[in-house]
């Protein structure tokens, strides 16, 4: 099993998302208090980096949201 990413449940816990190096299965996985957060955010990093929308778009809502109905 290789972790591939993470996710957030729940009340703000993380979950690690591993794939099976042989068959491919996703399996979700609770973190412990001995995960490296470090690692954690290296998995999470590209989300936030390379969203899958136009940044541009977030600058529109936010201007559209606070114009009076």
């Amino acid at each position: 099993m290789e972790p591939i990413a993470v996710t957030v449940r729940g009340k703000g816990h993380w979950v690690l998302i591993h794939r099976c190096l042989s068959c491919g299965r996703l399996r979700l996985n609770r973190t412990a208090g001995d995960d490296n957060p470090f690692l954690m955010l290296r998995l999470a990093a590209p989300a936030l980096i390379m969203p899958p929308f136009p940044l541009q778009r977030m600058q529109d809502v936010e201007s559209a949201s606070s114009e009076p109905l």
